[in-house]
């Protein structure tokens, strides 16, 4: 009907769908997650290499987000604050993970996942990199790995990573800029060769 504000075709955006699903809509909810699963699945994989924990911490993130759902955006996507959780998760991944057995045994049907099949070189290439990464970021602090991957490997901007990780924007800028330089350290001292880098490595440049 003209004027409805539902005419077909028109997406809805992040901040409506979080409204409606503030609300109790698991429809709108479940759009969000469509919208977004996949970032936070390559998020919760580049943070712990291995696929099938990053699918079901896919699972627990979004879980907590709904359990959270009365919380108020700082911007007009829920995607900072679901990086928010994800952070959260990840640090305490055997925890979650039995919690989000015990809710998930509670809950009427399992939340849907999305197909990550692809092609397996690049599977396999990719697995290798993000495992050199992982082995670069642990020479890091926890909270210089938390804004490196958000900000680097998920392309966050400073104000989308501070919102997520609840921080000031000039904490989320320091902190970066420490990752960087230690990166860049160990870059030279392994005695890497042209072409050698990982994407992690290359990022550390300014």
């Amino acid at each position: 009907m003209p004027g409805s504000g539902h005419d077909r075709g028109v997406e809805p955006s992040d901040a409506s769908l979080w409204t409606r699903a503030r609300a109790g809509d698991a429809d709108a909810f479940g759009m969000l997650f469509e919208r977004h699963a996949d970032s936070i699945y390559n998020y919760c994989y580049r943070r712990i290499g291995d696929r099938a924990s990053a699918q079901d911490l896919l699972s627990v993130v979004f879980l907590e987000a709904w359990r959270r759902r009365n919380t108020q955006m700082r911007l007009e996507t829920p995607l900072p604050f679901l990086y928010g959780i994800a952070t959260n998760v990840v640090r305490h991944q055997r925890r979650s993970q039995r919690r989000f057995a015990a809710a998930l045994n509670r809950l009427p049907r399992p939340l849907p996942e999305p197909d990550f099949a692809g092609d397996a070189a690049s599977r396999l290439d990719l697995e290798r990199n993000i495992r050199k990464g992982l082995d670069a970021l642990r020479t890091l602090s926890r909270g210089e790995q938390d804004v490196f991957v958000l900000c680097v490997g998920m392309e966050l901007s400073y104000e989308e990573a501070a919102a997520a990780l609840g921080l000031p924007i000039g904490t989320v800028r320091s902190r970066l800029s420490r990752a960087r330089a230690r990166l860049r350290e160990l870059k030279i001292a392994s005695g890497h060769k042209k072409g050698e880098s990982t994407k992690y490595e290359e990022a550390s440049q300014p």
